[in-house]
């Protein structure tokens, strides 16, 4: 019996063998280095970097990192958009052995002390918009320094559409990056000797149970993902990646930006998303690869200026962290004649390990009506498993479970929370799936909570919190409910205490102060009571099934 029948689905030119050759990330860029110096690895609107540049600037910063103090091991936040400091940042700690901590920009004060107290980061580089807020917020914590920089460096055009009130501003007490790179020009930088096992990225996840916890992302970990997607999708020599993603997602850190830093590619950054000038940045660059949410693609289709033209150059398109529904794959390729492939990876799995095959369309499972995220890529094993963790025949639903060299061996300082999301080393993605016999894999029910939003993830716990610090409020449940848009978006359900009263913008407004805006509720449902089990528990399954007539039950 085949174990791995879904090998028959590969396109020829996949390899089924793991790629191996370094030791490290580090390594692997080195050699870059040596075969085309003179090639361009950043291209940022109007301007570029080619692989040289990124090379004396990346040793300059790291020289740079280790006068403030930084060592190997250690841990530093990266927290930025999708700009050229956030690809210099990582590759300059990869340098120092030390490890990237991917952080989100649009995380506020709690959010952000939160992981900074977890991961014990001993620095981080941020926006200089947003230094004094990080100062306030990591007083006392084990961040020892701050670096920022301005988005609107490494390019001139200044586009209002990107870099509207962006003003340059007083650096943070560690010095401004550009100036950093200037200063230690030319240092040399001690290489330290790292292996596979090396941790290159911590990044933060909800996973399938509880507060986020951190997943250490190895250099093999991101070497195994980058090697076997960048031959699923046949990245070749100049290539030009767009970073539809953002770079602080495990997609935009991996199939982003170290895909194409590491095979030959030019990594296109045109700041945070923005439709329009996504379009224009495929056709000036002439981007060949890009993968990014279901939202992303569908903020593009709204576009009535958006045409067969600006995807011209484009030779694969994938998306995921959203369910797609089959209609929206036909509308999008009948409009502009590209077919949007789906792909499936975890924080926990470094990124891409599920994904349709380049050139084939996924089926639809005839019973759910589900179209398939794809086949397992090189190297990974997976299979469905029933409720005592044994395997269940093709086409039975259970859990999506799986093992690999792109699996993280655990989460930072959670030996007992590693031990029960991977027992024997199968990683229980908390996803409930089917897979058929030729090894195409469907997502056909969320087996937890968690709530999936443009590619977010949202633990409604914390959602729950920020609202019962509203003084009117009295019970509160968090779900997520179906949006064509979004995959999901945040619904609430309050309830009030005895004579109090609150309305639905002031509740979502004082949640979006609290947390990011994405995490906060489209819509708020008053109730008079919230559907409970006997013991007193909140049946979240009601209100996500029923809605606000399920209070009624």
């Amino acid at each position: 019996m085949n174990e791995r029948p879904w090998t028959a689905l590969y396109p020829q030119a996949v390899s089924q063998a793991e790629p191996t050759g370094h030791a490290s990330l580090v390594e692997a860029w080195r050699a870059r280095v040596r075969r085309q110096p003179d090639a361009r690895a950043i291209a940022y609107f109007d301007a570029a970097l080619t692989v040289r540049e990124v090379d004396e600037a990346t040793d300059a910063l790291a020289a740079a990192y280790r006068s403030l103090g930084t060592r190997r091991g250690d841990r530093v936040g990266i927290y930025l958009q999708n700009i050229p400091q956030f690809a210099l940042s990582f590759l300059a700690l990869w340098k120092l052995g030390a490890t990237a901590l991917v952080l989100n920009p649009m995380y506020r004060r709690q959010e952000l002390r939160r992981l900074i107290d977890d991961s014990g980061a001993v620095g981080i580089v941020c926006s200089d918009a947003d230094v004094r807020e990080v100062a306030e917020t990591l007083s006392g914590s084990s961040a020892r320094w701050t670096v920022s920089t301005s988005p609107a460096a490494f390019q001139s055009r200044d586009d209002p559409r990107v870099f509207s009130g962006t003003e340059r501003r007083a650096p943070a007490a560690g010095g401004d990056l550009e100036e950093l790179i200037e200063a230690f020009r030319g240092a040399a930088v001690e290489p330290p000797e790292l292996g596979p096992d090396d941790v290159a990225l911590l990044t933060y996840t909800s996973g399938t149970t509880g507060p986020p916890k951190g997943a250490m992302n190895t250099h093999g970990n991101v070497l195994s993902v980058t090697g076997t997607f960048a031959s699923w999708i046949g990245l070749r020599p100049g290539d030009a990646v767009y970073a539809m993603a953002p770079l602080f997602h495990i997609t935009g850190s991996v199939i982003n930006a170290t895909i194409a830093m590491l095979h030959d590619a030019v990594l296109v950054l045109a700041g945070r998303f923005h439709p329009e000038v996504a379009i224009e940045t495929f056709v000036e660059h002439g981007v060949t690869f890009t993968v990014g949410s279901i939202t992303a693609f569908n903020a593009i289709h709204q576009l009535p200026h958006a045409s067969r033209r600006h995807f011209a150059s484009m030779r694969s398109v994938y998306s995921g962290g959203a369910p797609i529904p089959p209609s929206t794959i036909d509308r999008f390729q009948e409009r502009f004649g590209v077919y949007i492939h789906n792909v499936y990876g975890m924080t926990e799995t470094s990124s891409a390990v599920i994904a349709v095959p380049l050139g084939t369309q996924a089926p639809v499972d005839e019973d759910s009506g589900t179209l398939s995220i794809g086949v397992p890529l090189p190297g990974l094993d997976a299979r469905v498993v029933n409720s005592s963790d044994l395997p269940v025949g093709p086409g039975e639903q259970g859990e999506l479970v799986l093992r690999g060299p792109q699996v993280v061996p655990g989460y930072w300082r959670q030996p007992e929370a590693t031990a029960s999301t991977m027992p024997g080393g199968w990683l229980h993605t908390g996803d409930g799936a089917i897979m058929d016999a030729a090894g195409w894999v469907y997502l056909v029910d969320r087996l937890k909570d968690q709530i999936n939003t443009s590619g977010y993830k949202v633990w409604p716990r914390e959602v729950e919190d920020a609202l019962y610090t509203h003084p009117a409020v009295h019970e509160v449940a968090v779900v997520g409910q179906p949006d064509d848009y979004r995959g999901e978006v945040v619904v609430a359900y309050v309830s009030f205490k005895a004579g109090e009263s609150a309305g639905e913008d002031e509740l979502i407004a004082f949640v979006r102060e609290r947390l990011a805006a994405y995490k906060c509720p489209r819509a708020i449902h008053v109730v008079t009571d919230l559907p409970k089990t006997q013991t007193g528990k909140i049946r979240r399954n009601v209100l996500r099934d029923h809605g606000a007539a399920g209070a009624d039950q």
